[in-house]
């Protein structure tokens, strides 16, 4: 796996596991959120399965980083209109956690789109 995909991903595990445990209510930061904590998991272990795959398929890399963090975009956009639309967790923090994971996850699929050109 190339060096800064791999440096992207696993804070974007890391950002969803911790998000997860928040919503779970493991950790004391923002309000439990039963169906936000799965989705977040859920998340993290599909950004895992890329990065996974990334180390053990070397020229699978760019690809599964590509899939993996297109999936966790369009996980987080859902997750952001349910915030919009007052069905997801209400609180700044979210929103804000949301704005950043977007802007991360677009961040990373760039990174791997253009590191798949060279």
């Amino acid at each position: 796996m190339t060096a800064p995909i791999a440096r992207l991903l696993a804070p974007e595990i890391t950002l969803f596991a911790c998000a997860s445990l928040v919503h779970a209510g493991l950790l004391p930061f923002g309000e439990p959120h039963s169906r936000a904590a799965t989705a977040e998991a859920i998340i993290a272990v599909i950004l895992a399965l890329g990065f996974a795959t990334g180390l053990v398929r070397p020229s699978l890399a760019r690809h599964a980083a590509l899939v993996a963090q297109g999936l966790a975009l369009l996980g987080t956009l859902v997750g952001a209109f349910t915030i919009a639309i007052g069905i997801g967790p209400q609180t700044g923090g979210d929103t804000i956690f949301h704005v950043v994971l977007v802007a991360v996850l677009v961040f990373g699929l760039w990174l791997a789109a253009r590191s798949w050109q060279r």
